[in-house]
């Protein structure tokens, strides 16, 4: 454990103020958790674990961890690795040969640090395929036989991608003869004293203890969330505040995993270009408010949740909530704020004149999109909304409370009306130009039936009294969008619910589109003649 050097101060009362709005017997909510130099100090639940039963949300409550379940899945490899039974830079052909060649070049450690380029298989099954049906980390895994081509050279950029880490629990059951299930519970929660973490990789089972997601709707009303899949090394860990509490202590001296391994997924992954990408093997090495962090966020529908520590203070701070009206990293950056008091001031918004306007890429087809709203400016890129604040270049930086999302925007000319756009995406400099606003109705012009091949997806666009409306049909199901011209030849795709959508980027002669979002960047569309 590093000694202490970042001034700590710990009050119960004042860390009560900031969960006291979410105290309430009728409402999903969160639980809770505070360690100071590997000792429990604060272990509360707020709410209910299901609005069909009296239930309180509690310190043992089983809750959804999400992503932050991606560390344990690289220290299961790691271990293998310690063996002599794997390697960080083995590539994915060694294991999956069956997959296609685009991906067999790329290494484990490229997957793990998010750098390998392949697209996302989670993002396009719910992005063509859409929610409620229960499909297998196989059947996701199985995307890749088809994909052909990548979202960036592997090394030469960032992308957060839960594909990968369906490849790498394959990898992991594949080299064990296991499931991922029985090589955790063995290799990793059982030697730590973990006994009420499991992994879950399907909400329609019944676990006990376990709390309901909730996803709220437009009446402020909580539903449901549809059916997610299958959830594996990516995000299907559900564990306890009492034993990630335990965890996070454990991390300062390990007893799993060596002294070399845990250096390893502490280290930033570097790109070819030589910028330091912030991310381990599943952790995040951040600074808040200038005092360093290791953290890992994780987030599905109806949930969220933040594990996050900060060294040089002793500090331990986990916080689960099961309901997706809240931000457990918001929530966890009020604590550091109570409890640290020597931290920077907080980064100033930017407060210029507003700016609008819709900017796209020649190179990618990627379309940024700026717009003031409330008296701050926001931008959304690939569909994808962004807050954002002022840098100290001049630029517009985007906001992320552990500083993990290395992008900014430059504007080129005048700033309430830019002709172009540099956005800086993990040291990549990429020149996006000002979109025309459309001449007309295009709509009648983009009507037609289009393919990807690589996706294995159909999109159907058709006018209907209540607008443009796309269909999506992939390899698992259907989507529906509504489409919104934001500019010339350039469409935005809107769910009715859930966060999904992204920008279709029609070429000039109306022959196919290119689809942008989160995780999937310039996929080919054709037209079906």
């Amino acid at each position: 454990m590093l000694p202490n050097s970042v001034a700590l101060r710990y009050d119960e009362e004042s860390i009560d103020s900031i969960f006291d709005a979410l105290n309430r017997c009728q409402r999903p909510g969160v639980a809770v958790g505070i360690g100071v130099n590997g000792r429990p100090v604060y272990r509360k639940g707020f709410g209910l674990a299901n609005l069909e039963s009296p239930a309180i949300l509690t310190p043992a409550t089983r809750m959804r961890l999400q992503s932050t379940t991606k560390h344990f899945t690289c220290l299961a490899y790691m271990l293998l690795c310690e063996k002599g039974m794997a390697d960080l830079d083995y590539p994915v052909r060694k294991y999956l040969p069956e997959l296609h060649p685009i991906t067999h070049p790329i290494t484990m450690r490229q997957l793990m640090g998010h750098v390998s380029g392949i697209r996302d298989s989670h993002d396009i099954r719910y992005q063509f395929s859409g929610t409620g049906q229960e499909v297998a980390t196989d059947g996701l895994v199985s995307l890749y036989q088809t994909l052909d081509d990548v979202n960036f050279a592997p090394g030469t950029g960032w992308c957060y991608c839960n594909g990968g880490y369906g490849i790498l629990s394959v990898v992991i059951e594949r080299i064990m003869n296991a499931p991922l299930e029985e090589v955790l519970q063995r290799q990793i929660f059982d030697p730590v004293g973990m006994y009420d973490t499991v992994l879950r990789r399907y909400d329609s089972d019944f676990l006990e203890g376990a709390a309901t997601n909730h996803m709220q709707v437009a009446d402020g009303s909580y539903r449901r969330p549809p059916a997610v899949g299958a959830l594996a090394g990516n995000g299907g860990l559900v564990s306890t505040v009492n034993d990630m509490l335990r965890w996070l202590a454990h991390m300062d001296a390990p007893v799993v995993g060596s002294p070399a391994t845990w250096e390893l997924m502490k280290r930033s992954q570097v790109l070819a270009n030589g910028t330091s990408t912030g991310y381990g093997l599943g952790l995040i090495i951040g600074r808040y408010r200038g005092v360093l962090t290791l953290s890992h966020p994780g987030g599905t529908l109806g949930g969220n949740s933040q594990m996050l520590k900060v060294p040089e203070a002793g500090l331990d701070v986990l916080i689960m909530s099961n309901r997706d009206d809240l931000s457990c990293e918001a929530l966890a950056c009020r604590v550091l704020d109570a409890c640290l008091t020597e931290l920077e001031p907080v980064k100033g918004r930017y407060k210029g004149p507003g700016i609008t306007g819709v900017f796209r890429s020649s190179k990618s087809a990627r379309v940024v999109e700026l717009f003031p709203s409330n008296g701050l400016q926001f931008a959304t890129l690939d569909g994808s909304q962004i807050t954002l604040e002022q840098g100290q270049g001049g630029e517009l930086q985007v906001s992320s409370s552990s500083g993990l999302i290395k992008q900014s925007l430059q504007l080129i000319g005048q700033i309430a009306g830019p002709d172009r756009v540099l956005l800086n995406d993990f040291g990549n400099i990429e020149d996006f130009d000002r979109v025309p606003r459309p001449g007309g109705d295009e709509s009648g012009e983009i009507t037609g039936t289009y393919v990807s091949d690589s996706s294995q997806t159909q999109a159907l666009i058709r006018t209907s009294k209540s607008g443009v409306q796309l269909t999506t049909t992939g390899a698992f199901g259907s989507a529906e969008y509504r489409l919104e011209c934001i500019g010339h030849h350039t469409w935005r795709a809107r769910a009715d619910s859930g966060p999904f959508g992204g920008i279709l980027s029609f070429s000039t002669d109306r022959s196919g589109f290119l689809f942008s979002s989160r995780g999937t960047r310039g996929l080919p569309f054709k037209r079906r003649q």
